[in-house]
Order: structure tokens, then C-alpha cells, then sequence
């Protein structure tokens, strides 16, 4: 194979021999208007020389033909997994292979999974990326296999040849999508909510009219709903605790559907509470309850309703205690009527004088059965005989009072159980670098086995902050009234707001202070799982992704109580931990990746890429088409078969010049034009 072609090497740029031209142009009219002779021999010179300058070649050219590239991109994306479209894929992919083949084209393949950060199929930036990496003159066509959700249409790059899609799916596939429409990130705690979704069925689906709604809280035991399908719903949810609640919305796997990885959505909604509303009293006046209201009082979302008794034990004056306070003291509508709107009780120093009955006290008790809170902050009276552990309260504390007072120098100590405890664990690491300050007085417990959670000792090891879940509520019993001296800095002080402020909130149930609790948390692929417990000994959770997998996974101890281990997931979606009794579920990404937004097999999605180029779309459910020549310009797909352009590429594999005007030739045949002009013009050939 050989092709020749001129090419001009010119002495001066180009500019200046068209230039030159037209000044000979000029004269040569000029010659010819006044009838001059021998201008046409002084033209033919001139142009001798302008040819000369010009430097004609004659380049000829041995070519080797290059074979037209057939550019196959392959979506492997995890929609392309649904059904038997994988095996349609390869199958498609190999009659091209061979129909490539006896065609004299050359395949190359480019393949395409799932994009980063959720972004879909990138089908368009594969296809751009794999032309950059053949040369666009050889390629004859291109084809996509793939389901056409294709999710970067935007991005197509410039096409040198027919694009076609190979659509693989079926057309009686047909598939079940729950999506959340609206969902609130905060909820008040007791309120009710409402959370927007949608179940929608698409393709050649059943026609069924309802389906079947699972709705759980923090993978609790699920309630079932039964909901119209292809309609907005509202549903009811009232959250119960503080902190991320995450509730998950599924319905069950409909037989014959595509997939059930868009059959489940995930809503994290920050449980916060209105208005806490504390009740303190105390029992006399002392440093301590200045303690207790300014805690309370700091956070401005606390309604604190504070009683203090301000008559000494010791004034006998024989006044009814009924009269001893400026307005009524209203205990029947705090402790009986509306006893339940109340968060946390504090008794401080509270000692029995016949202002509460006994039936106002039964009152508390029974609100902590239900789920209520109660702090007991013991002084000397706790160890009196007018302990207020000897009224039906009793009955609910972790420990009894031994009638002993300990009135001396100790340290308060974190026990090998408060180490494990969130209300304690690490409390070592607040208040001074030199170590806690001293406290002067404790109340001996008797604590029986079994009963509640030492957490600290006091003087002689004796317990001196228990903690015990009575039912569905919580009792803390603090064995001494000198908390106050670390806010007052003795001997250096210590960790007092801390504390307090742990155990109010453990109390009042916040997730973050559970010390049985397993939680995950998701920084893009990478989950961290984290369980908190009062238990010793190895632990694992079991992991279960998605596409309903499941792993087993070590957890490591990396404070007391606290074991943890990471783990980068490997598709995005819902994952369901256990360990022990304990379950978590966690959305990576959005519950339903990009991939299942869309999972029926779509031939127009690419029309305006496709239709430019000619090409066309066909699905694969109708047998892989053939490949045909066509010419460029012209449509380039029909029933069964789709279209390629030659592009008769080739590469030069020697290369000889001649010129074709040789200066010294033109230079002699020029001049001999000027003499022969010179000779007309001299009449000298008549002679």
C-alpha cells in the first residue's frame, strides 16, 4: 500500500512569494495592455522562479494499514448484578468478540464498577477516559453493555463514531422502592413525629395495591403497618430516649422483585428533650445545696423547682410544721398529682420530720418502678433514725445505712466496677494534676451482694457512690454530703461538676452514659463499632452487610469497659450488629445506594448521547445483534445488528521526497525565457 502527495518547502515564508505573484500578475497586465512583446515569455520566467522559491516535492509515501478499534465498555456496577444480567453481560460480550473478530476489528474493553462516594455508574468518564487511551482515528464504533441507568450523562465526552448500548434486564422485571420523603433531625422526646416515605412499585409489577410496613427503633422488636403502595404516607413515631435514635423502615422481599436492597431505609433522628424538669429538696441548709442548684441551674434547659426546710432539727418551738413556710408547701400536687412530669427527684440531707407522709413517699417509690429517677444525697441524717431509708423508699435503694458515722479524712476511690462504668470510667483524668482532694464525712452502707453497682469507695473501702436500676427506673445513692468540697478547691479539689454531671444524666437515661450499649458510627466506608460493658472477657460482633452476608469480627478492649474495632465496608447500605443480646443497624451511605434508586433496564436514558452518533440502543433480551460496515454519516443500527465505520487508518512505514523543481533547472529555464523575451522584443528573430 503507497499514496503519494506535493508538498512545498518555500525559501521565504509565504506571505512573500504571494506577494511577489501578484506583483508579476501586475506587470504582466500592464505589459499586455500597452501590447508589449514578449510578455508572456517574461511571465513563464517569472513563474519559473516563484516555483523554484516555492520548493515542490513529490513525497511518496509506503503505508501499512491499522485495524479499525471496536471499544467495548462494560458496567459492572452492582445494579449490573440483579438477576441474570451478569451472565447477559459475558454472553454479549463474547459474541462480540468473535463478530469483532471475523471482521478484522479489534476489541478492546474497558470495565466499570460502582462509583466513588455513591455517585453511580460513570459510564460516560469511563468511556472518555478509555478513548484517551486509543487513537480516536482507529475507532470504528462503540458499544456499552450495561442496564442504561447511567448517572453521569452530563459528562459524554466528543464521539469519533457510533456509540451503541447493548441493554441488558428483562421486560417483565419489575421491582419494590421505599424511600424516605421527609424526616426531621431533631425530635422532642414524648412528642410525636412524623416521617414522610413512599413505597412504590415499578416495571411489570403485580398491581398489588398494599404492602407490608416494618417500622423498629434501635434494631428493637419491629411494629407492622399495612400501607398503600404508590402513595405519600405520614407515619407516626415517638421517640424515647435522648440522643441518635435510628429507626428502620423495611417491607418484606415481594416475590419476583428485582432486589430487596431498596426495600429498607434508615431515619437517625437526636432525641432532645424539651424541658427537663428536676425537683430538689433539701433537707436543710448547708455549703452542699449551693452545689446541687448551681449544677441544675447552668444548662438554661433545666426547670429546676427547689424546696428547702430551713427549720434546724433542733428548734423545738412547738410550731406546726404545716406553718412554717410562707405559701403551702404543695406535696400532694408534687408528689402525688404530677409526680410523673418530673425527670430526677434529688433528696439532699432529707430527713424524715412528718412534712412527706409515708403515702407521698410510697409515691416516689412506685414513680421509680415506673421509670422515674431518684438521687439520694446522704448526710448525718441518713444514719439517724430519721433516715429517710427507713420510709418506703427504703425499699428501692441499693443499700442500707449501718447507723455509722464516719467523720474523717479519705479519699474517694473509683472502683474496679467504676472503671467499667461510663458514670466513672476515666474520671482519673479530671481535677487536679496531684490528685483529688480529700472529703471529711460518710454514712457506712450496707450494700448486700448482688444489690446495685459500687462504683467508688470512701473511708475504710466503704461504698460511697452505688448505682442500681430498680424496674424501669434508677436510684443513685451518694453516701456523703461533702461533694461540694471539690468545688471549693480543699486540698486542690477535684472532679465534682464531672460527676454530678455524668450521674444526672445516667439517670435521666442518656445513650451516651449506658453502660450495656453497642453503637456504630460511619466516616465515609470506614465503621467503627463500639460496645460498652460492665463485663469482662473477650467479645466479637457479628456483622451483617447489605446483601445479607454476615462476618464475625474480634473486638478490642481499649479502655475498661470499652471494646471497639473498625472495619471498612464493602458496599453501601444497611448493617445489621449483634453481639451477645445486644443489636445495632447502621446505614453506610444512604440506605439505598444510587445503584437502586433505578433497577429496571432503561434504553432512552442515553438517547440524547446516542442518537448524535447514529448508534442506537437494543436490548439484549432479543439476542446479541451483529456487526455491520456502514458508511460514515449514516444510521448505524437496525434490527439486530448495529453499525461500525471503517476509518482505514494506517501507518507510514518508509517515506522518499523528490522535487520536482529543481533550483538550477528552474533557474536555467528561466533565464532562457528572458533571453528569448529579450530577443523578441529586439526584433533580432526576424533577422
Amino acid at each position: 500500500m503507497s499514496g503519494s502527495s506535493v508538498i512545498f518547502d518555500p525559501a521565504f515564508p509565504w506571505p512573500v512569494l504571494w506577494a511577489a505573484a501578484g506583483l508579476v500578475l501586475a506587470l504582466t497586465a500592464l505589459a499586455l495592455w500597452r501590447g508589449l512583446k514578449g510578455w508572456a515569455l517574461r511571465a513563464l520566467g517569472a513563474a519559473a522562479l516563484l516555483t523554484a522559491l516555492a520548493g515542490p516535492s513529490l513525497q511518496t509515501e509506503e503505508r501499512a494499514g491499522l485495524g479499525d478499534i471496536l471499544l467495548a465498555v462494560v458496567d459492572e456496577s452492582a445494579s449490573q448484578a440483579l438477576s441474570d444480567r451478569a451472565d447477559q453481560t459475558e454472553a454479549a460480550l463474547a459474541a462480540l468478540e468473535r463478530d469483532a473478530a471475523s471482521k478484522g476489528l479489534e476489541l478492546r474493553v474497558a470495565r466499570l464498577g460502582d462509583g466513588d462516594d455513591n455517585r453511580g455508574t460513570l459510564a460516560m468518564g469511563a468511556l472518555a477516559q478509555a478513548l484517551a487511551e486509543v487513537p480516536r482515528d482507529r475507532v470504528a464504533a462503540m458499544v456499552l453493555i450495561s442496564d442504561g441507568q447511567v448517572h453521569d450523562i452530563e459528562a459524554a465526552p466528543a464521539l469519533p463514531a457510533p456509540l451503541h448500548l447493548l441493554a441488558t434486564g428483562r421486560a417483565d422485571d419489575w421491582d419494590r422502592r421505599l424511600r424516605i420523603t421527609s424526616a426531621p433531625a431533631f425530635a422532642i422526646l414524648g412528642e410525636e413525629q412524623a416521617i414522610g416515605l413512599r413505597i412504590e412499585d415499578s416495571g411489570a409489577h403485580p398491581g398489588a395495591t398494599t404492602a407490608q410496613l416494618e417500622i423498629s427503633v434501635d434494631g428493637g422488636e419491629p411494629t407492622l403497618h399495612e400501607v398503600p403502595i404508590g402513595r405519600d404516607l405520614e407515619m407516626p413515631v415517638t421517640l424515647s430516649h435522648g440522643g441518635q435514635n435510628v429507626i428502620q423502615f423495611s417491607t418484606p422481599e415481594a416475590e419476583g422483585e428485582l432486589t430487596d436492597r431498596n426495600n429498607a431505609a434508615v431515619v437517625a433522628i437526636n432525641g432532645v428533650r424539651d424541658r427537663l424538669r428536676v425537683l430538689l429538696v433539701s433537707g436543710e441548709p448547708h455549703p452542699g445545696s449551693r452545689t446541687w442548684r448551681n449544677l441544675l441551674k447552668s444548662d438554661s434547659a433545666v426547670d429546676l423547682v427547689h424546696f428547702t426546710i430551713l427549720r434546724p432539727p433542733e428548734k423545738q418551738d412547738g410550731v406546726p410544721v404545716t406553718e412554717l413556710s410562707l405559701i403551702a408547701f404543695p406535696t400532694q400536687e408534687l408528689f402525688l398529682d404530677k409526680i410523673d412530669e418530673f425527670d430526677l427527684i434529688v433528696f439532699d440531707r432529707y430527713m424524715l420530720r412528718g412534712i412527706l407522709p409515708a403515702a407521698y413517699l410510697a409515691s416516689v417509690r412506685d414513680y421509680i418502678r415506673t421509670g422515674g429517677a431518684v438521687l439520694i444525697s446522704a448526710g448525718p441524717d441518713f444514719a439517724s433514725a430519721r433516715s429517710i431509708a427507713r420510709s418506703p423508699l427504703g425499699e428501692v435503694l441499693p443499700g442500707r445505712p449501718t447507723s455509722r458515722l464516719i467523720e474523717e479524712p479519705y479519699l474517694p476511690e473509683v472502683t474496679d466496677l467504676g472503671a467499667r462504668h461510663p458514670v466513672t470510667r476515666g474520671l482519673e483524668g479530671f481535677g487536679p494534676e496531684d490528685g483529688w482532694g480529700r472529703w471529711l464525712r460518710q454514712v457506712e452502707l450496707d450494700v448486700p451482694e448482688g444489690t446495685g453497682m459500687t462504683v467508688m469507695n470512701g473511708a475504710d473501702g466503704a461504698p460511697l457512690l452505688v448505682l442500681d436500676r430498680v424496674e424501669e427506673g434508677r436510684v443513685a445513692l451518694m453516701a456523703s454530703d461533702h461533694a461540694w468540697l471539690w468545688s471549693r478547691g480543699y486540698e486542690g479539689g477535684g472532679p465534682q461538676l464531672e460527676l454530678l454531671r455524668r450521674l444526672a444524666h445516667w439517670m435521666m437515661k442518656e445513650p451516651e452514659l449506658e453502660e450495656e450499649a453497642l453503637t456504630a458510627t460511619a466516616e465515609g466506608e470506614q465503621v467503627t463499632v463500639t460496645r460498652r460493658s460492665l463485663d469482662t472477657g473477650a467479645r466479637e460482633v457479628t456483622v451483617t452487610g447489605p446483601d445479607g452476608e454476615a462476618i464475625v469480627l474480634p473486638l478490642t478492649e481499649t479502655q475498661p469497659g470499652l471494646f471497639s474495632t473498625t472495619f471498612d465496608a464493602p458496599a453501601m447500605g444497611l448493617y445489621r450488629l449483634a453481639e451477645g443480646d445486644m443489636e445495632a443497624v447502621i446505614a453506610v451511605g444512604p440506605s439505598a445506594p444510587k445503584e437502586f434508586e433505578a433497577t429496571l433496564a432503561s434504553l432512552d436514558l442515553l438517547d440524547p448521547v446516542i442518537s448524535p452518533s447514529n448508534g442506537g440502543a437494543l436490548a439484549l433480551e432479543d439476542g446479541t445483534p451483529s456487526l455491520r460496515p456502514v458508511r460514515p454519516g449514516r444510521t448505524a443500527a437496525g434490527r439486530g445488528w448495529i453499525g461500525y465505520t471503517p476509518r482505514e487508518a494506517f501507518v507510514v512505514e518508509a517515506l522518499s521526497v523528490t522535487p520536482l523543481a529543481p533550483a538550477w533547472l528552474m533557474l536555467l529555464i528561466a533565464a532562457a525565457l528572458a533571453v528569448a523575451a529579450w530577443l523578441v522584443e529586439g526584433r533580432r528573430l526576424r533577422n
